[in-house]
């Protein structure tokens, strides 16, 4: 599938969507959406990322390298983080403000950008430069679409 193809179906795809929850698998953000027709949708991050409210950072990538509370070595195995802690509380503000990506925006090298109501924004920002996959949404079951174009 060639990148302008990939741009047009991201874009189709998680558009209207609603957000609902954010979370991790290992060291990966997983954001969890509803499609307009009801689909589970998801975008799986593999690279640096951010939730915003309002223009303030909610949640961040780097949030899981940090313990939470006192140090603890299996902090990040046994997902005590600061992370994990911050996205159970910001999927259950999800869950009741039912924030919907109104815009999707794609920018050099791979960015992408969800602007939801409610002044929810999803910010997506590859950060290596070898062709490793930086992020993917994709419909479960169904078309998958990400970054780098093609690799996917």
């Amino acid at each position: 599938m060639d990148a302008d193809m990939e741009s047009t179906g991201v874009r189709r795809l998680l558009t209207g969507a609603v957000i609902r929850s954010v979370g991790r698998a290992a060291d990966m953000g997983v954001l969890e959406l509803t499609g307009g027709q009801g689909e589970d949708l998801a975008l799986h991050i593999q690279c640096a990322f951010r939730v915003l409210h309002d223009g303030q950072v909610l949640l961040g990538s780097r949030d899981m390298t940090y313990a939470r509370g006192r140090a603890e070595p299996e902090a990040f195995d046994t997902f005590a983080t600061v992370y994990d802690d911050r996205a159970a509380l910001l999927s259950r503000v999800l869950g009741g403000a039912c924030p919907q990506v109104e815009t999707v925006l794609q920018g050099p090298a791979g960015a992408l950008t969800l602007e939801a109501s409610r002044g929810f924004r999803v910010e997506v920002l590859p950060d290596r430069s070898g062709a490793e996959e930086s992020w993917r949404a994709f419909t479960r079951g169904g078309q998958h679409y990400g970054y780098p174009p093609g690799l996917v």
